[in-house]
């Protein structure tokens, strides 16, 4: 069970947006990287194709796990902990001690 999903609300702890939060948008667990909304945008150039338009496009690139944390319910980041809750395995927040819906 991964500690950061998909839909998760996070914020970022180092790099040119420490500080700004986003909502996780991909997750590669095997690479340890996350793309989350707004952070880390990019400039790319795109060739000109069939549906797409030429030009210089703005996308999200990847950032690695260790630089984002899950907000808690006050948008601070939180570490996060597991749980067995009515035979199910929970997700943590270890700030507030409350249970990670998800």
């Amino acid at each position: 069970m991964n500690k950061i999903r998909k839909g998760d609300k996070v914020v970022v702890l180092a790099g040119k947006d420490k500080g700004r939060s986003g909502e996780v948008l991909q997750v590669m667990p095997k690479e340890d990287r996350a793309v989350v909304r707004g952070i880390n945008v990019v400039k790319r150039h795109q060739r000109q194709t069939q549906t797409a338009e030429a030009g210089i496009i703005s996308k999200e690139a990847s950032i690695h796990l260790s630089n984002i944390a899950i907000a808690d319910k006050d948008g601070k980041p939180t570490r996060v902990g597991f749980k067995v809750v009515d035979g199910k395995k929970v997700r943590v927040a270890k700030r507030s001690g409350e249970v990670i819906d998800g």
